[in-house]
């Protein structure tokens, strides 16, 4: 039985799903399944292997469903009493404790520029794990030679490539072209779309007026109070290399929950500006 659990994680990873996992680490006196029993549960409801069927496994499947949005683990404690075993329809009277698990792909990190700062940001985030993709008309900047742990490089019309390009939810993008129009063009294609980080490099003063002409446009303020701009932690940095350390810490604050997308700038711990309709400048 766990045999097809750990395949079917493996196919889940390949195919970059999300998925959590649910285990048994904890199992006394008379339990349907013993210590490490598995079962995984996806977003769309599938689930492979069992930790016993019932209402435990009910429950235990809607804690993974919730994992899966919050991304942090849970344990969860079952005592399974005579009351709890006849609403089950199970006949045992012991404790047990599972481990419910978020299961991640390796997180794909669009870098929308491979300028200064999207060079030095492809190597050190790299170096700690995401998957890069590279997206310039320059073929000048966006190529193999400068960008070695790339597994893509994309030299196109950056607003043409990310109209037709679909981006898995747990995406991570930053904004970091060459220039205002091109950030601009770049915001306006993703700031609807469903990803986990979205964050926009600039000046307070460019961002509001970049997000007062989305605005103009009729991009909806819900959608722009999730970008994180301007981009990456506040500590002060100033060259391409501080900024890229500034951006990755960012990144991995919102990897392991640390910064939650829409929340408000009053977080002192984040230098983000989330935008709302009063930043608008008035006539």
């Amino acid at each position: 039985m766990s045999q097809d659990v750990f395949e079917a994680i493996a196919k889940a990873l390949k195919n970059g799903e999300p998925a959590a996992l649910v285990t048994i680490i904890k199992a006394q006196g008379s339990t349907p399944q013993r210590v490490g029993a598995k079962m995984l549960v996806f977003a769309d409801g599938r689930t492979v292997g069992t930790i016993g069927g019932g209402c435990y496994e009910h429950d235990a499947f809607w804690k993974a469903r919730n994992v899966l949005e919050t991304r942090k683990p849970v344990l969860a404690r079952y005592e399974l009493t005579d009351d709890f075993a006849e609403e089950s329809g199970l006949v045992c009277g012991g404790e047990m404790e599972v481990y419910i698990d978020p299961i991640e792909p390796v997180p794909p990190l669009y870098i929308i520029g491979a300028g200064h700062v999207g060079y030095q940001l492809s190597r050190v985030a790299a170096s700690v794990g995401f998957q890069i993709h590279v997206i310039d008309d320059r073929q000048k900047f966006a190529n193999a030679e400068r960008f070695p742990d790339a597994t893509e490089i994309i030299v196109d019309s950056v607003p043409d490539w990310l109209h037709r390009t679909e981006f898995p939810p747990y995406s991570y993008v930053v904004i970091v072209t060459r220039g205002h129009r091109h950030d601009l063009d770049a915001l306006r294609a993703l700031a609807a779309r469903d990803l986990r980080y979205l964050g926009l490099i600039g000046s307070k003063a460019k961002v509001v007026k970049i997000f007062e002409e989305l605005a103009t446009e009729s991009m909806p303020s819900e959608c722009l109070q999730r970008v994180h701009a301007p981009i990456g932690l506040d500590i002060g940095a100033v060259t391409p290399q501080e900024i890229a350390v500034s951006i990755l810490a960012e990144l991995i604050a919102v990897k392991h929950g640390k910064v939650d997308i829409g929340k408000s700038g009053d977080d002192s711990t984040v230098q983000s500006m989330r935008w709302t309709p009063k930043n608008l400048k008035t006539p």
